[in-house]
């Protein structure tokens, strides 16, 4: 378990980068005047990198099948943040 939820934890890190990324992005774009991801984007970014966080706490002060599902929503939710917003 504690592979999975590492694996979850560097998943749930890259979703905060991302997230920095994107923000960092738009207020880059704002200050040279070319377009940025969005408020859109922003806030789907800045969101999911909350509930990541959120769900990776969860699992990490958890163990057994608490902990699996933990990790497998860190596992949910950066992957549907990459399809719906990168892939789609």
């Amino acid at each position: 378990m504690k592979v999975l939820r590492g694996l979850s934890g560097i998943v749930a890190g890259g979703t905060v980068v991302l997230a920095a990324t994107v923000v960092g992005a738009e207020i880059v774009g704002a200050r040279r005047g070319f377009p940025g991801p969005g408020a859109a984007d922003v806030a789907w970014h800045v969101a999911a990198a909350t509930a990541v966080v959120a769900a990776q706490i969860y699992s990490d002060k958890r163990s057994g099948s608490a902990a699996f599902f933990g990790s497998m929503v860190v596992f949910l939710l950066a992957g549907y943040l990459l399809w719906a917003q990168w892939w789609n």
